[in-house]
């Protein structure tokens, strides 16, 4: 039995009838904030639950916060395009991993969630980056190796850090049972907070992901243990890999959800009901079904794999910005005006953005030394990257 009245509370959503064959949506006024509040309905196959009740199938919510998702999302979307025409043009080098098409699980995610919380991830991670408070300046200056990026120009993009972020990280699946372990200290330290350890698809079968299960289950940690299943794993099909392909099922004594996670508004309710259950009961595997439209990095066509067709397959009919467009256009919440006047900004701010991020200069050389180990527990000289380049430490004696 659920112990938590907060997780309790999360399936007792008001419901309002209202128009739209996969959603009903009504307006009313809150008496306590009087802020005009819009209440959603989803479809009987957005959640599917093992083991464990699925989330209430309403949302309610005010206005401003439903155009906030929006917002965020024409967001995360133009910093990405940004990323996409600047590695085309040669001024981001390396791996660079985008996460278009799959907007909604960074937002929703950050929806449902308090600043308190943490967020560990995979390379995937400049949406994660942005909503987890860190600015597009300093996301696209990390990218192009610049000196003011929010690793300051060393991390590049995978190992991008914010508030309660802990990367971006560049080890496949190594992420997740260090997700365990900042939800150890979460517990351990009495909070009532939760960390989100996400993976991909791709992730799914490795040991330390299950060894992260067991540990996690005989500890009660606090943890989201969530698959962003976007149907491949690099170039490979999840079902030419896995044997199982329900990844919310597969944390065995765990129990799991799965959600349209191309529906920001799905993903938002799952988490939110996720984390309740997690701070009082602990682990919970969370599947977000999403898809992403380019390739698995930059420098992979994503059309070897996988057919254009399917692609725009995708685009046409499961765009989670489109999708949520029509929304908000559906009940009124906005105009059409409106949600260009959105668009419109989103492109100024992240252009702006891309300009202040060029003219940032590259670190200095002799940068390359520091933030290896804590100030004063340096050991005497590092060999740099060859044997004749060493570099001593002036404080060790």
């Amino acid at each position: 039995m659920l112990r938590s009245a907060a997780f309790s509370a999360l399936r007792q959503t008001k419901f309002v009838s209202g128009k739209g064959p996969m959603f009903q949506a009504a307006r009313a006024m809150a008496s306590a904030a009087g802020e005009e509040t819009v209440t959603f309905d989803f479809c009987d196959k957005t959640f599917e639950g093992y083991n464990i009740e699925i989330p209430s199938r309403t949302v309610t919510m005010t206005q401003a916060e439903a155009i906030g998702l929006y917002r965020d999302m024409q967001m995360v979307r133009r910093l990405e395009m940004a990323a996409d025409s600047s590695y085309k043009h040669k001024l981001i080098r390396g791996f660079c991993h985008l996460c278009t098409g799959q907007e909604a699980v960074p937002i929703g995610i950050e929806s449902a969630i308090t600043k308190e919380d943490a967020v560990i991830t995979a390379y995937r991670c400049h949406g994660f980056t942005y909503m987890r408070g860190a600015s597009p300046v300093g996301i696209l200056a990390e990218l192009m190796g610049r000196k003011d990026g929010v690793s300051k120009g060393k991390g590049g993009s995978m190992h991008m850090y914010a508030p309660n972020f802990y990367g971006g990280n560049g080890i496949v699946g190594a992420q997740v049972p260090l997700g365990a372990g900042i939800a150890f200290a979460q517990k351990y330290k009495g909070e009532k907070t939760c960390t989100l350890a996400l993976y991909g698809d791709g992730a799914a079968n490795q040991g330390q992901v299950f060894e992260s299960y067991n540990m996690a289950k005989l500890w009660d940690l606090p943890v989201i243990f969530t698959c962003e299943n976007n149907k491949y794993g690099m170039g490979t099909a999840a079902g030419r890999a896995a044997a199982n392909t329900d990844y919310y099922t597969r944390g065995q004594y765990i129990p799991g959800i799965r959600v349209n996670g191309m529906d920001v508004l799905a993903v938002r309710q799952a988490v939110a009901y996720a984390r309740a259950y997690a701070i009082e009961n602990g682990p919970i595997v969370v599947e977000m079904k999403t898809y992403r439209y380019g390739g698995h990095s930059m420098s992979d066509p994503g059309t070897t794999y996988r057919t254009r067709e399917e692609i725009q397959h995708m685009r046409s009919t499961s765009d989670p910005i489109t999708g949520y467009k029509h929304r908000l256009l559906e009940t009124g919440v906005a105009t059409e005006e409106d949600l260009k006047a959105i668009d419109k900004q989103a492109k100024k701010v992240i252009d702006e953005a891309l300009a202040l991020a060029k003219a940032i200069p590259e670190p200095n050389a002799s940068e390359l030394w520091d933030h290896i180990y804590v100030k004063g527990s340096e050991v005497p000289y590092l060999r740099g990257r060859v044997p004749e380049e060493v570099h001593y430490y002036s404080n060790i004696a």
